[in-house]
């Protein structure tokens, strides 16, 4: 009987260690991409290459499909226009504007339920580009990072915290400088 009991117990022992470890291979743990930013910055930019997901203004439209995970919600000749839910709290929307299919133009907004995430959020896109871009200038409300530097064309990257009360958006716009 005492054999039998053992044999049970071991049984068990086995089943429970087995079912556990099985777990903890199934959970994946995501590599933070911006570390030292709000988590949210790893979905909503997603790569440190280029100007905003891995794209730099010039590039083509294939490049663009290749980089966002979901079909455009609008698409027609010169424009592609995403969105995403991050969450309950959280949606955005990328506009990407294009002539002869070269990148001419980066539209983001992100919609927010929350004030003080809205608040991080944009003090840490901010930050991002204030160290990606240096020197950055405020006009009228709009943080504007300029790029005059190295083999790429001047371009501009403007930020704004248009929230309400009761609302949060952040919007940015990368753009050609002329």
């Amino acid at each position: 009987m005492k054999s039998v009991l053992n044999s049970v117990f071991v049984s068990l022992l086995l089943i429970s260690v087995s079912c556990n470890t099985s777990k903890k291979e199934n959970e994946q743990i995501k590599v933070r991409i911006f570390e030292g930013y709000h988590p949210m910055l790893d979905e909503i930019i997603r790569s440190k290459k280029g100007t905003f997901r891995g794209v730099d203004l010039n590039a083509k439209i294939d490049s663009i499909k290749t980089i966002e995970v979901i079909s455009p919600i609008e698409k027609s000749n010169g424009h592609l226009y995403y969105e995403y839910k991050l969450n309950d709290t959280i949606n955005y929307s990328i506009d990407y504007t294009l002539e002869n299919d070269s990148l001419q133009e980066i539209s983001l907004q992100i919609n927010c339920n929350d004030l003080e995430l809205t608040s991080y959020l944009f003090c840490d896109l901010k930050d991002y580009y204030a160290n990606k871009l240096p020197n950055p200038t405020q006009d009228k409300g709009f943080v504007v990072y300029n790029c005059f530097e190295g083999k790429r064309n001047p371009f501009v990257v403007s930020l704004s915290d248009n929230s309400s009360p009761t609302k949060g958006i952040i919007n940015m716009v990368i753009y050609k400088d002329k």
